[in-house]
């Protein structure tokens, strides 16, 4: 049981570490050696953990939007829902480091924009056809849109800090984006309906 809890403080240290150097220094920076020096830990032990570089920043950058805890609105409130979501996800209550540290890191490397890729069009290809239906037309399409213009949203405000976007509240921004992702969701997209 002891070597249990001691293998998991292993594996937590070596995860916080990995974070902290994909903030400071983005992903290049984040080398197996360069974690296990910060823990303290042989370079295999990571290793041993994670297998590769690759696959510690799959489990450093977990990241769930939780969509699952949207709560069911009428059809004309699912821009508003889905702003203020996403606000409390990177901000508020529902806020960690991983949207952030993967947004940083989707620019350098070719495996942090597939993990960005994949994890926004599982997550929100699955929420849109639970939310607005697996029949709406263009579903694909309008989960882009929504996913862009939120990605966009979250690059701006928190990680090159736009100052006309980092001065808002969180209900002004949240008012300011629902109109435009509404009209993603359910607004008659040009062609959509062809």
């Amino acid at each position: 049981m002891a070597f249990t809890k001691r293998s998991e403080a292993t594996r937590n240290a070596i995860l916080t570490a990995a974070r902290k150097l994909l903030t400071e220094r983005g992903y290049d920076a984040m080398t197996i050696r360069a974690v296990a020096a910060a823990v303290g830990v042989d370079p295999s032990m990571v290793m041993r953990y994670y297998g590769s570089k690759a696959g510690l920043f799959s489990a450093a950058i977990d990241v769930d939007l939780r969509l699952d805890q949207l709560q069911p609105v009428s059809a004309d409130r699912l821009g508003e829902a889905l702003a203020r979501h996403f606000l409390a996800r990177w901000e508020g209550e529902l806020s960690d480091d991983a949207v952030m540290l993967l947004l940083r890191s989707a620019s350098t490397s070719d495996l942090a924009a597939e993990h960005v890729r994949a994890v926004f069009a599982t997550q929100i290809s699955a929420a849109f056809e639970r939310l607005i239906g697996a029949g709406t037309p263009a579903l694909d399409r309008r989960a882009a849109l929504v996913s862009a213009h939120l990605l966009g949203l979250a690059l701006s405000r928190y990680v090159l800090r736009f100052p006309p976007l980092t001065r808002l509240d969180v209900a002004t921004l949240a008012d300011d984006v629902a109109p435009v992702l509404q009209y993603y969701l359910t607004g008659d997209l040009a062609g959509a309906v062809r």
